[in-house]
């Protein structure tokens, strides 16, 4: 049970909640009680209500790739209540629903001001897991604990910085839009943004997983003729076809190469592949997919940065491209209120993303469920 913030004589309380830690790599997670600092200049503490175990845990829970600092609290697809705000904070006030921002958008930077780009030049700022002041605002048994993603949504409170944080709509429910946080958006703007799928074309999509069928969703919003699910756990295809995919393939049980498939298939290649698994094999065979003269492939999964990616030159020669994307492309504190607005609206649909929801006690069983591939989306209630 965590205790409020109080105003007293002009000063933030501490507060102490829940959350769960990553005390070391590999180990699992640890409910413990932890202390929340009140926010410093241009920071806000937030309730969080509700956040989604994303793919990129899972990451981190299982790869030697993601070099992190420990113990860390986790968590960055969250939705919440600001609860307090710090001095010079302009843009929210404690009782407005929020959605947190592992990219933030600072407005400044040359990527913020670049109509074309999204990548703030403040995101690199979260791979101290630190806030701006060097200093962390979470402690356990008198140990600092690190950031993760300038969010931390694995804790009932946390603390960050204003310019991750986008204002939503009042009355949404925060255990659906807490989506678009990270998973949705990165995939459906993978689709809209990054790769401009253009109505009657043809799009692969390699990984079916939260992100995956994302990309499948904004695929068909942009009025793809032909939509190919590409995945090894065949218990996917059923909500792939549900949310837009026209057929699916298991590469396991192709004779020939995915990318000789997919050119038999189509008798040219594929307009726009997407990779959405984080896999360097699986890129490679995404982007010799493509139609060689005017195929785009965009690479929305998260590769690991230790290892290099080889491909041959040419296929590039002829015309192909390959695309980086992050967070789809949404400038993320201008659009994402957007994006909320229209689930709202009813023009998009999270709830078949959602599969399961737990509390946030259970976060390990949760994790279980990811692994069995039988889970797209476990929602984390705090």
């Amino acid at each position: 049970m965590s205790t409020t913030g109080q105003l007293v004589s002009g000063l933030l309380k501490v507060i102490r909640c829940k959350a769960a830690i990553l005390w070391k790599p590999g180990a699992p997670f640890s409910i413990e009680e932890v202390e929340v600092a009140p926010p410093k200049a241009k920071e806000v503490r937030i309730k969080v209500v509700a956040t989604g175990l994303c793919g990129t845990e899972m990451k981190v829970l299982g790869s030697k790739h993601l070099d992190l600092l420990y113990p860390t609290i986790l968590g960055h697809e969250g939705a919440g209540i600001v609860e307090s705000i710090g001095e010079g904070v302009s843009t929210v006030k404690p009782g407005d629903k929020v959605i947190t921002l592992f990219l933030p958008q600072c407005g400044e930077c040359t990527s913020c001001l670049n109509s074309e780009g999204n990548f703030c030049i403040q995101f690199k700022q979260s791979k101290t897991q630190l806030m701006s002041d060097g200093t962390s605002r979470f402690t356990c048994k008198g140990k600092s604990i690190y950031h993760f993603g300038n969010t931390s949504t694995f804790c009932e409170y946390t603390v960050i910085k204003e310019i991750s944080v986008a204002k939503i709509d009042a009355v949404a429910p925060l255990e659906k839009v807490c989506l678009i946080s990270c998973g949705f958006s990165t995939g459906f703007g993978a689709a809209i943004n990054t790769a401009k799928v253009t109505p009657g074309s043809t799009c692969a999509v390699f990984g079916l997983g939260g992100v995956g069928l994302s990309v499948v969703m904004g695929c068909k919003a942009a009025g793809a003729a032909r939509i190919i699910g590409v995945d090894v756990n065949k218990e996917k295809f059923k909500k792939a076809q549900e949310l837009g995919a026209t057929e699916c393939l298991n590469p396991q049980d192709l004779k020939k190469p995915i990318q000789e498939v997919l050119f038999d298939m189509t008798d040219a290649g594929i307009d726009f592949c997407f990779e959405a698994i984080g896999n360097l094999d699986v890129l490679a065979a995404a982007l010799a997919s493509c139609n060689e003269s005017y195929g785009v492939c965009v690479v929305v999964g998260v590769l690991p940065a230790s290892v290099q990616l080889k491909i041959s030159g040419q296929l590039f020669f002829s015309g192909r491209s390959l695309k980086g994307s992050v967070f789809g492309g949404w400038k993320s504190r201008q659009h994402i209120p957007k994006l909320v607005a229209d689930y709202m609206a009813e023009k998009l649909n999270l709830d078949p993303l959602i599969t399961h929801t737990l509390n946030l006690d259970k976060i390990n069983e949760a994790v279980e469920l990811m692994k069995t591939g039988k889970c797209i989306r476990c929602i984390l209630l705090l």
